[in-house]
């Protein structure tokens, strides 16, 4: 199976540290990019049609060409290595075990772009990852693959490193750069976009961990190679994070033409008991069911179920669960997670909590249904940023996919898999 992203992880006796990485062919490419023009960097992996494969989906290329074509200095590069989706857990491989990958991907960034200085935000709970970070960034200075006139050409950049505090808004691009500004982690108002106006106001390209990690390969190997991997409308690889009732959870890479069935039975090991959901991209994309087993799981396949692939966090949900905790879960963990910059999010995330909550414990009603619903439609037009927007898309897909579940919670207080407490008398909120 063709592998771009893992292809060093999964050799015998490979250990990350730049000697493993050197006998593998790394910084190849950026030795390959130190002769090419920028424009032609950029060309390439324009050609290539990289997307972002943090969840936005953006086209590689053209977000470093808007960087590259604004003609205000300093620019920086920003790698978004603050993995906090629930589910996902591909970065902290990739940190953990090839970090030059990671390094080499950046560095042909800033030489792409004309920028002088890069930054990691990792994860914070992410020590060991840290550690492994900051010693293969020193290995790469005493190589001159790093600091000042890299192997001898004019080419100057350099990489620091910055530990997030476990917000999971600082996902959103913004957040993150107002976080590594030293501000609490909050988003901004778009346009403008960090491209144009970035950290501390100035360009910057964000990209993340698995993102960077591809660019060696189409440099060296050519966006023809690249372009013709997996699916036509997304090409290249993902790295799928399976996870909840799987036989064989783990991180998988695949070509993003694999369908969900395949992806489920072929390497998943197949379903723990019998299939009720999956969440394709984590606790921010909506239910999935068996109806949806046959798509293509790269982004337009997903979205055109309704949901949404995101960071490629897949979890798998049987029928020993009931979709009403889920949902309730969910909720809870977005009302946590919301900054409380914008009303919409700040308000929405905890009236659904609420709501979700005395469903669980008895006191639910029909017309909170119908509420949860309004607050749906209201967060995804309204808030600041996609955490808000996302935040009650599994509520909103569980009400409309499994609306018998909820009704057997507020009509007959019964929970059929005995998970909900229904017989708490404390009330909650309002409704």
């Amino acid at each position: 199976m063709m592998k771009i992203v893992l292809k060093n992880i999964e050799k015998a006796n490979y250990t990350p540290d730049i000697k493993s990485y050197l006998k593998e062919g790394g910084y190849q490419a950026l030795k390959k990019a130190l002769t090419m023009d920028s424009e032609d960097i950029i060309k390439e992996v324009k050609a290539s049609k990289l997307v972002g494969r943090g969840g936005a989906a953006f086209p590689t290329g053209l977000k470093w060409e808007f960087a590259y074509k604004v003609k205000e200095f300093p620019k920086y590069v920003v790698c978004n290595a603050d993995e906090g989706e629930p589910g996902t857990f591909k970065d902290r491989l990739l940190l953990e075990n090839d970090p030059h990958l990671l390094l080499e991907g950046i560095i042909i960034c800033g030489l792409a772009v004309k920028s002088e200085t890069g930054f990691i935000y990792i994860r914070g709970e992410y020590i060991k990852a840290y550690e492994l970070l900051k010693k293969a960034i020193k290995e790469a200075e005493e190589s001159n693959l790093l600091g000042r006139n890299i192997l001898g050409s004019n080419f100057s950049f350099k990489i620091k490193i910055y530990r997030g505090a476990g917000a999971y808004v600082c996902g959103d691009e913004t957040a993150l750069l107002d976080s590594l500004e030293g501000k609490k982690g909050q988003s901004r108002v778009k346009p403008p976009f960090p491209t144009f106006v970035g950290f501390e106001n100035k360009p910057t390209v964000l990209n993340n961990v698995e993102t960077f990690a591809n660019i060696s390969e189409i440099i060296l190997k050519g966006a023809d190679y690249f372009s013709k991997i997996g699916s036509s409308r997304t090409p290249g690889t993902k790295l799928y994070c399976l996870s909840a009732d799987i036989n064989k959870p783990g991180v998988y890479e695949l070509p993003m033409d694999i369908t969900l069935r395949d992806l489920l039975e072929r390497y998943g090991g197949g379903v723990k008991g019998e299939l009720k959901a999956i969440l394709p991209g984590g606790l921010s994309s909506s239910l999935l069911t068996d109806r949806d087993l046959d798509i293509t799981m790269d982004y337009p396949g997903v979205q055109a179920a309704g949901s949404m692939l995101g960071s490629g966090a897949v979890k798998v949900i049987n029928k020993s669960r009931c979709i009403v905790d889920i949902a309730k879960r969910s909720a809870e963990f977005f009302d946590y997670e919301s900054c409380g910059k914008c009303t919409p999010c700040r308000e929405g995330t905890k009236r659904a909590r609420e709501i979700l909550t005395n469903i669980t414990e008895g006191r639910g009603s029909l017309s909170g249904l119908e509420l949860l619903k309004e607050l749906q439609e209201v967060m995804y037009d309204t808030s600041r940023c996609g955490l808000g927007q996302a935040a009650l898309n599994v509520t909103r897909s569980a009400i409309d996919k499994f609306p018998d579940e909820f009704k057997e919670h507020i009509t007959n207080k019964r929970c059929k898999v005995n998970i909900c407490p229904l017989n708490v008398k404390r009330k909650v909120g309002y409704v």
